[in-house]
């Protein structure tokens, strides 16, 4: 299964993160979140500084555009096979650096790509 990174995760049960760790793990993704706290959601841990994870297929991002700018060189550096852009984190600017990367990106749901077969 494909590992993800949830970028922006919240210990909230009400967050898309939140509920999104729950949905990966149910359909058995590697899991591995960085939020603003640290602590656990399903099992996975939530780390409150990135760390240098190894092989990550794919970076959720549940981050506004804004607060993204932080991470722009932490992701291209993870060298991730594809970027979600979940409703509200769209960011053209940050696009480009990924484009200039060559690392694909998507701007969907992730959550309903993976009820719907398609993550």
């Amino acid at each position: 299964m494909k590992k993800t990174l949830v970028l922006g995760a919240s210990l909230k049960e009400e967050r898309y993160s939140n509920m999104a760790i729950h949905k990966l793990v149910q359909y058995n993704h590697d899991t591995v979140a960085v939020g603003g706290k640290a602590g656990t959601v399903a099992g996975v841990t939530i780390d409150k500084d990135p760390k240098p994870f190894e092989a990550i297929n794919t970076v959720t991002l549940y981050l506004n555009p804004k607060r993204q700018q932080a991470y722009y060189e932490y992701i291209i550096a993870l060298q991730p096979q594809r970027v979600i852009f979940n409703p509200g984190t769209e960011n053209p600017e940050f696009y480009e650096r990924l484009t200039q990367a060559k690392i694909p990106y998507e701007i969907a749901c992730t959550l309903v790509l993976l009820s719907t077969n398609q993550y």
